[in-house]
């Protein structure tokens, strides 16, 4: 007997197979029990007819609990009423594992609970559907930069050094030093760029960032690439073509994830149509005055509700450019003409969703760097590895980082980033 996968049921029409899956839910009627399977790659119907089997299989098929495992052995059809496009004539059931008092039901549950039990709450449709999503932008990514000829660098975990400061850091002992939790492999990726030209992270980050909003975690997953030779408009045409082949191979490979959580197909494709629009800080600081937002004033960084009116002026994801030197980091080239902005952008994606890039042109002299080591109160020993990179054949070169979770959060259409990750860890939050 061919044991398959839900997902591989188109492959197999007519054929009588067995699958391993679990009960989703059931229902009966009368002489028929409609079982919902689930295997992890996928959920369809698995359909039991009375007169077609035992009575011992179909009273055990009316009998199975949420969350029991079976192996099921039955005829491959389609389905033209569901929108997978198959189903499951079954005609044996074999329990494996059974569950009784499954704690989440198809009823309401809060969030709390809901996140108490999130080693269970992954196996629900919706949940599949974004981790389904999550899994294809990663796919993606690693498509994406092998055909433009980035090499996969893989900075440390552990870091002796704070490239954004040490407030939102995690600290540890490391023997007898102090050491961080990496808040982004940036810094190594310039240095691994001069090595290799293109090169990108990806990997996990950590803030200690003492934030409740839907849009922050503390551990979270970013991709980082960092390109030798490259200024940064040349930057902002590769983050633009990334994000925009990210959304198309959603919409080319996540149809059915897409469908479960109710995601306009439409929306998501006007995000693939380039190039994305930019506007200045100077212009977005002057847009939000004249449109009665009193609480900005320019040499403010941009809150939620001032990325989404930004964004909302817009139809697609928007570049801010040039921010005020004094709210960005060190590392940032500054302005030819203006010593009060660097040249760095802000991709702030539609829907409310805020931002999803940050990136700049790094600044390549030596002096300079070092000028504002010191300005940050830094330690010139701890930077004398990343100051090297300025002595020994320094190059314009250009970067960005995109977080995971928020760029899954808005292809997706979810309300909260921890649905974007498998277990995502908050302010309050650590277990499971």
């Amino acid at each position: 007997m061919k044991q398959i996968q839900i997902i591989d049921a188109k492959n197999h029409v007519g054929e009588t197979v067995q699958i391993g899956a679990w009960v989703a839910n059931k229902r009966s009627s009368g002489k028929i029990a409609f079982l919902q399977l689930r295997d992890g790659t996928a959920y369809f119907q698995g359909v039991v007819v009375k007169n077609d089997v035992s009575e011992e299989v179909f009273q055990l098929a009316k009998s199975l609990t949420q969350e029991t495992s079976i192996l099921v052995t039955g005829e491959i059809r389609e389905d033209a009423r569901s929108k997978f496009g198959y189903e499951l004539g079954i005609t044996t059931i074999e329990v494996i594992g059974e569950s009784h008092d499954y704690p989440i039901t198809p009823k309401e549950h809060g969030t709390d609970f809901l996140m108490d039990h999130r080693h269970l709450w992954l196996r629900s449709s919706r949940q599949h559907a974004i981790m389904q999503i999550r899994n294809e932008l990663i796919r993606a990514t690693y498509e994406f930069f092998n055909e433009h000829h980035f090499v996969k660098i893989d900075p440390p975990i552990l870091t002796g050094s704070a490239p954004e400061g040490t407030t939102d850091l995690f600290e540890t002992n490391y023997f007898d030093q102090k050491a961080y939790l990496s808040q982004s492999g940036q810094l190594y990726m310039e240095a691994a760029a001069m090595a290799f030209g293109k090169v990108f992270s990806f990997g996990p980050t950590f803030r200690a960032e003492k934030s409740k909003t839907r849009r922050h975690l503390i551990e979270f997953w970013m991709i980082e690439p960092e390109m030798a030779f490259t200024h940064q408009e040349e930057s902002l045409e590769v983050q633009e073509q990334y994000v925009a082949f990210l959304v198309q191979n959603v919409l080319d490979h996540c149809d059915y994830a897409l469908h479960v959580l109710g995601r306009d197909r439409e929306v998501l494709e006007k995000y693939t149509k380039l190039p994305f629009p930019r506007i200045s800080y100077d212009d977005a600081i002057d847009l939000l005055i004249k449109n009665g937002f009193e609480d900005i004033q320019w040499g403010d960084d941009f809150g939620s509700p001032h990325e989404t009116f930004i964004a909302n002026s817009f139809d697609r994801p928007v570049f801010i450019l040039n921010y005020p030197k004094a709210i960005k980091p060190f590392y940032m080239k500054p302005h030819p003409t203006r010593d009060d902005v660097v040249i760095c952008a802000d991709l702030i994606a539609p829907e409310g969703y805020g931002e999803i890039i940050g990136g700049s042109e790094r600044a390549a002299d030596y002096e300079f760097l070092l000028e504002q080591i010191r300005n940050h109160g830094l330690s010139e020993d701890e930077y004398s590895w990343y100051l090297d990179l300025r002595k020994y054949g320094t190059v314009p070169h250009s970067g960005f980082g995109l977080g995971l979770e928020r760029t899954v959060t808005w292809i997706a259409g979810i309300e909260h980033v921890r649905e974007a990750i498998p277990f995502p860890r908050l302010l309050n939050r650590i277990y499971p």
